[in-house]
């Protein structure tokens, strides 16, 4: 089978363009801007009211995403995030990009890179919970409306990373 090379990676200034636009959509469209953290707390709501339905109407936690729609997965963020997700593997495919793989640096085992990733995933959903908001939600669609919040977590995220970029950079080489 012959080896066919990936395409190149779309232009970063057009893809910056093209978010910024998909913001506006957003707001004018739906009214809200983009966001991720508001899917992942739906899902978990839905999962906990289809087994605990007094328990989740209980806790505000959930409460407030089992409230005021039909259903929590007919909210606009978890439609989004399906929409990411299948756009994202699409992408993948017609750039052919798409395989299983798990990229590191040549000193780290997969097991040390994937638990790397897993914490470092779940600290970003810890503190996403926290701020009430994750880089998407704060970052993108609140930074485009000016919000003091939201520029004051991308200077914190700017600051964090820079801080421990040389650790990460030695653990990856």
């Amino acid at each position: 089978m012959k080896n066919r090379e990936s395409r190149p990676y779309w232009n970063p200034y057009l893809v910056g363009t093209g978010i910024g636009l998909l913001i506006i959509l957003s707001f004018v469209v739906t009214g809200r801007g983009l966001g991720a953290i508001g899917a992942f707390n739906g899902i978990l709501a839905s999962l906990v009211h289809a087994i605990a339905p007094d328990y989740a109407l209980s806790k505000t936690a959930y409460s407030t995403y089992l409230a005021g729609v039909d259903h929590p997965l007919k909210d606009w963020v978890v439609i989004e995030i399906a929409g990411v997700c299948i756009g994202g593997l699409l992408s993948g495919i017609v750039s052919r990009r798409f395989r299983f793989e798990v990229i590191k640096g040549p000193r780290i085992s997969n097991l040390t890179r994937l638990i790397f990733a897993f914490s470092g995933g779940m600290l970003m959903a810890v503190a996403a919970k926290f701020t009430r908001g994750c880089t998407s939600g704060l970052a993108l669609s609140g930074g485009s409306v000016l919000s003091p919040g939201a520029w004051l977590f991308m200077i914190s995220v700017f600051i964090g990373g820079y801080s421990i970029a040389w650790l990460m950079k030695k653990a990856w080489n």
